[in-house]
């Protein structure tokens, strides 16, 4: 344990020697980031003509000492900068830096500015106050804390230490931002939705189940927002959307985190096909609001967001990216040849497979890591699409898309089933597969039934996953990147 450290007890000591342990009566007035952009490309003698004093507080990342002077580096929120401990300033109160301060001490400083002989922006510390006191060491390389499962399970440590990781959330939060601030433009309204729900529907996942006492039911966690804010729309709210945690119990991979995080909105009186066209203007503002321009780089493969995209089908993207050869694509359309087919690429046939769900397998094995640039996949079967709008053209099939970019599903977008007794047959259905052993499919929920009975506007839905489009647009390889707090094993 940390208490059995050697330098935890000796830092243990410093702070039992002090009479106010963890004071709270310092206030910041600047920050490094405010300090520097002002004054560091001053001349040093307009720098030293400055009589201001300035108070900054933050944690020692490095120290220097000089005997009767020592340099330290402090970082706070905004950036970094220099001090100055100086004996013949701080008088008696310079033993008390050099025997109680350590690297990773939260100080407040109290200074002027100058510049050193190698012209480093510094402040000249005339007083200071130990905050807060850091009981474990900094780790010793701080250029890089490199065991990853440590940098998760100890987020805080990885942000001390690694800044591009702060700097990666902190894109998160302005990449929200931007996202809140485009639907809002859009006449979006921004609602929330229940998280424990008595039936977990929405999407075809494995839910989390848990228990309220005091109503003797049980909950799940909710798998997707899409049914409670379908009754939205029911009752009158045109452009409904959700910025929402996710919660589905199923396996962790760099592309699956347990609990995720999706932007689901919904569009009375519109298509799956206007949706594309959104979601591509969407994508488009982000990446050149952001990078000024529509072309951005991840993971060394240049990723061109300017519309519009590529389409293609789920037999075309099969036929296209397939490596067994397929004579003709309509071929596609016979479930023995799918069968046959989808041994050949390694996945595991029973014979109880409905057609859609194998063609879907298949597209998913042979064509999915293939998609790199933005591509819309559109035509699913009906039976892994058991809330989207039939296909006027081929009632097997319905209207919607995924988005994929770089192999991965980014969003997931149909035009809505607002037919109730359509509606009932297809969870109908889902419960047969569920009675199969199928533990994804939907459940029947007879309260949205009854909503659909009020009558649901022509409508068109989407989902977009918030942390694979972070992972795009921080160019960070798994989704652990980009959750401050990802699940783990217990240690």
């Amino acid at each position: 344990m940390y208490s059995d450290n050697q330098l935890f007890r000796q830092r243990l000591d410093k702070l039992n020697l002090l009479d106010d342990k963890f004071p709270n009566d310092f206030k910041p007035e600047s920050s490094s980031e405010e300090i520097m952009t002002k004054y560091s490309e001053l001349p040093k003698e307009e720098v030293e003509k400055i009589s201001k004093e300035f108070k900054i507080a933050g944690r020692i990342i490095n120290m220097r000492d000089f005997g009767k002077a020592s340099f330290a580096l402090i970082r706070d929120f905004k950036g970094e900068i220099q001090l100055y401990f100086y004996q013949k300033v701080l008088k008696d109160k310079f033993d008390f830096f050099k025997d109680k301060i350590d690297i990773g001490d939260i100080v407040g400083v109290v200074g002027t500015l100058f510049k050193t002989k190698t012209g480093e922006l510094t402040i000249l510390v005339n007083d200071f106050k130990l905050l807060t006191k850091s009981l474990l060491p900094m780790p010793e390389k701080w250029h890089g804390l490199t065991d990853k499962e440590k940098r998760y399970r100890q987020r805080y440590l990885d942000l001390i230490i690694n800044r591009d990781v702060r700097d990666v959330f902190l894109m998160r939060s302005k990449i929200l931002k931007l996202i809140r601030e485009f639907f809002d433009r859009n006449s979006f309204v921004e609602v929330e939705t229940p998280m424990m729900q008595p039936l977990a529907g929405g999407a075809t996942a494995k839910p989390f189940e848990t228990y309220h006492n005091a109503l003797d039911m049980k909950l799940f966690l909710r798998i997707a927002p899409e049914l409670y804010l379908k009754r939205l729309v029911v009752g009158g709210f045109d452009r409904v959307y959700e910025i929402n945690r996710n919660f589905r119990n199923e396996g962790i991979s760099i592309q699956h985190n347990p609990e995720f995080t999706m932007i689901e909105f919904y569009m009375a009186y519109a298509t799956y096909l206007d949706l594309m066209s959104f979601t591509e203007e969407l994508f488009n503002y982000l990446v050149t609001t952001i990078f000024n321009k529509s072309k951005i780089t991840y993971l060394d493969t240049e990723i061109d967001f300017a519309p519009p995209w590529d389409h293609l089908t789920v037999k075309e993207a099969i036929f296209k990216y397939s490596d067994e050869p397929i004579n003709k694509e309509a071929d596609l359309d016979d479930i023995n040849f799918l069968q046959k087919y989808a041994k050949k690429v390694g996945i595991e046939v029973k014979g109880n497979e409905t057609y859609g769900k194998l063609l879907t397998e298949i597209f998913e094995t042979v064509a999915e890591k293939k998609l790199i640039q933005p591509t819309f996949i559109t035509q699913f079967p009906i039976d892994v699409s058991p809330l989207a709008r039939k296909s006027s053209n081929n009632p097997e099939f319905v209207d919607r898309f995924e988005l994929y970019i770089y192999g991965r599903e980014i969003a997931n977008a149909f035009s809505e089933l607002n037919d109730p007794l359509d509606q009932k047959d297809r969870f109908l259905n889902q419960l047969k597969e569920k009675e199969k052993g199928d533990e994804e499919a939907h459940s029947m929920d007879e309260d949205y039934i009854r909503a659909l009975c009020y009558g649901l506007p022509p409508t068109a839905g989407e989902g977009i996953g918030i942390d694979r489009l972070v992972m795009l647009l921080t160019n960070q390889p798994s989704i652990r990147d980009v959750i401050l707090f990802p699940h783990m094993r217990v240690e």
